[in-house]
């Protein structure tokens, strides 16, 4: 999901500021919302876990160049699932900055297009996460329906705005639709992977459950909320 340096510049950068500005104020309000209910300390630990992951999984994990940008397995469901949105917003924003200050320096003025990229499909994930997941279920016990429904909003996101911001920088132009579309069709094979992702990771989870370790998870993986 890194859009490829020069496809939207000059000018036009400028609203890929406007956008990060409002991804990183909902990702405020969301974790002062954490704050407020597990306190400081855990959110920052669990912050902290996400960001390392997500610098893994770019670092890491098989990534692709296709099209217009590239092909990452960014697991943001499964951070969610863990960790809560609030955490999980926190360490893709991390992790991406940390990411592109090592090691893609060229991705740095593309800062404000990824984050916009990654943070506003998560938190529309989580909302729909609140009306899909009842609030007796602990999110251990979702099922893969459930799970491909988180990926696919999360990964449909991504996809969406990196063609907006293919069209934005690039026009209309055959040759750019094309980029656009070779991307898009190889980034939505993730959408079948990570749910058996999701699954997997939640299955280990819950043998954690007697451990100290299991803390470090949000309350919701273990806890309905009612």
């Amino acid at each position: 999901m890194h859009i490829e340096p020069g496809i939207v510049q000059g000018a036009k950068i400028a609203l890929s500021v406007v956008t990060a500005a409002g991804s990183l104020a909902f990702t405020a309000k969301l974790a002062f919302d954490a704050i407020k209910t597990s306190g400081l300390a855990l959110l920052a630990t669990r912050s902290i876990i996400t960001t390392v992951l997500v610098f893994c999984f770019f670092e890491v994990l098989p990534h692709h160049p296709v099209g217009v940008s590239e092909v990452h397995l960014i697991l943001g469901s499964t951070l969610f699932l863990l960790f809560g949105a609030p955490a999980a917003m926190i360490g893709l924003a991390a992790g991406l900055l940390l990411q592109g200050a090592l090691f893609a320096p060229l991705d740095l003025p593309q800062y404000g297009i990824n984050v916009t990229t990654l943070l506003v499909p998560l938190y529309g994930m989580n909302l729909l996460a609140k009306r899909i997941i009842p609030t007796n279920t602990a999110y251990k016990d979702i099922t893969y329906k459930q799970a491909l429904a988180l990926s696919t909003v999360f990964q449909g996101g991504i996809v969406s705005w990196v063609g907006f911001w293919a069209l934005y920088g690039q026009g209309l132009g055959t040759a750019n639709l094309t980029q656009v579309a070779v991307f898009g069709s190889a980034y939505m094979l993730i959408v079948i992977l990570e749910p058996l992702v999701d699954l997997g990771v939640l299955v280990i989870a819950k043998n954690l459950h007697r451990f100290k370790v299991s803390e470090l998870f949000v309350t919701r993986m273990y806890t309905a909320v009612a």
